[in-house]
């Protein structure tokens, strides 16, 4: 049996009933290649900014906070009884930056719900921030700047 070392961060939240666990195997880092043990995602990685084949770990989150803050919207618009629009899209963008402090991101939303009014737009983007997990992971660790169109 290998040797374990088995560090815990615990989080602000208390989580009552856990409802998906993603497990992902990663093998080479940017440049490696990820596949999830569903079998469902099989992906090659490379660094931003390089011309190896695949994808790399900012765009794969712009990818799924997009797609987080959508079902989030929906969820919120749902309970407002505001109507989303079929065309609600989110354009993400991650920037991997350097500082001080060495690494780090920010991100911008681009949400674009066309057809709401300025005041049902922003309604449905403040509660999906305050619900979406992405946004609550991201809440006061990165800059995060979100802009609406309608």
């Amino acid at each position: 049996m290998e040797n374990q070392t088995v560090i815990t961060a615990v989080g602000t939240a208390a989580i009552s009933k856990v409802l998906y666990t993603g497990k992902v195997w990663v093998t080479g880092g940017r440049e490696g290649a990820a596949k999830s043990t569903d079998g469902r995602l099989e992906i090659s990685l490379s660094s931003p900014g390089t011309t190896g084949k695949g994808t790399n770990p900012e765009q794969l989150f712009a990818a799924g906070w997009s797609a987080c803050f959508i079902g989030a919207m929906q969820h919120n618009a749902s309970r407002l009884q505001i109507p989303l629009p079929a065309e609600t899209s989110v354009n993400a963008e991650v920037d991997l930056a350097s500082g001080e402090d060495g690494f780090s991101l920010q991100a911008r939303l681009q949400v674009h719900l066309p057809g709401l009014s300025a005041e049902q737009a922003r309604t449905v983007v403040e509660a999906a921030h305050q619900t979406c997990p992405y946004s609550k992971a991201t809440h006061g660790n990165i800059g995060v700047e979100i802009s609406i169109s309608i």
